[in-house]
This record gives structure tokens, sequence and C-alpha cells, in this order.
């Protein structure tokens, strides 16, 4: 599992590749959350174009990221999810908590 952050503007990127499950949740989560720390962004955009996998255990990272960004008031975002990660998250029901952009 890579993770690439980034800034577009005000706007904090996460490119994942590779596959998020058990085996990578725990870095991951350590490297958004670390991250995201310094609240110096409008908007949390995950990149998901080369991520190929991703089990229960991602979406519990996303969903957790999800929540700590919400509480401190930032809009979260998904972008370019591969057609397996796209029906993991239609299928789990991120796409109602997160909106897909283009």
């Amino acid at each position: 599992m890579e993770l690439y952050v980034e800034y577009e503007g005000s706007t904090l990127i996460f490119r994942l590749v590779g596959e998020l499950d058990e085996h990578s949740a725990e870095f991951v989560r350590r490297k958004l959350d670390n991250a995201m720390s310094d609240g110096n962004y409008s908007a949390i955009v995950f990149d998901l174009a080369r991520l190929s996998f991703m089990d229960s255990t991602g979406i519990g990272v996303i969903i957790g990221r999800y929540k700590t960004a919400r509480k401190l008031n930032k809009n979260v975002y998904v972008k370019n999810p591969s057609a397996t990660v796209d029906k993991i998250f239609k299928m789990s029901g991120l796409y109602e908590i997160i909106t897909k952009i283009q």
C-alpha cells in the first residue's frame, strides 16, 4: 500500500495506491491522521484511481477520517474510483455520506 499526500490550493488530496485492507489499515490511518492534524485545508479528496481493493477495514478507515473531517467542518470527496472500489462504495453506502466528484 502506498499513500501520497499533497495539496491543490486549499484542498488536501490523498492518493491511495494498492489495497486498503486489514494489513495496510493502520499505516494508512496513521498517515491520514497525521496529514489531517494541522487543519490547514478546506476540503479533503480521496483520489482512488490506483486503489485496486478495499475491505471492511478499509471502509472503516475512510469513515473514520470522514467523521474527523466533518467535526472540523471540512468537506470530504472521492474521485476516480476503480470499478471494483466504486462497487464497494455503492454496496457499503459510502456514497450516501461522501460525494463522488470528477
